[in-house]
């Protein structure tokens, strides 16, 4: 009774998908092959509502790319500039040191040398 009834449903879900896959889906329609006016211009007017629509999507989903990069631009520009700011502070800082090195390398020799001139 029970394996009656799962093919029964089995079947009639069959046949329901046939028919789901015949319902109109939005898209490009061949309108040439509609024999009166009104509906040529009916599906004509389908298909440019369908092609506006798709224009708005694919503009509004090109829109918010384009302001996510310029955000990452925007956020690598800041990062660009703070690394910029941190190698220019440790060349200062190389410099620095670099001149207390020079100074403490001229000091004793400095203090060397006058005992000798007397």
């Amino acid at each position: 009774m029970i394996a009656r009834f799962a093919v029964v449903v089995l079947a009639l879900l069959a046949l329901g998908a046939g028919r789901a896959t015949a319902q109109d889906v939005p898209g490009i329609e061949i309108c040439t092959v509609e024999k009166t006016m009104e509906r040529r211009t009916s599906c004509l007017q389908s298909n440019v509502e369908f092609l506006q629509k798709t224009i708005n999507k694919l503009t509004s989903d090109h829109q918010q790319k384009l302001d996510a990069a310029n955000r990452q631009i925007a956020s690598l520009q800041n990062a660009v500039v703070g690394l910029q700011k941190l190698v220019a502070d440790l060349q200062a800082a190389q410099g620095k040191l670099a001149d207390d090195l020079k100074k403490k390398a001229d000091a004793p020799a400095a203090k060397d040398a006058a005992p000798v001139a007397k």
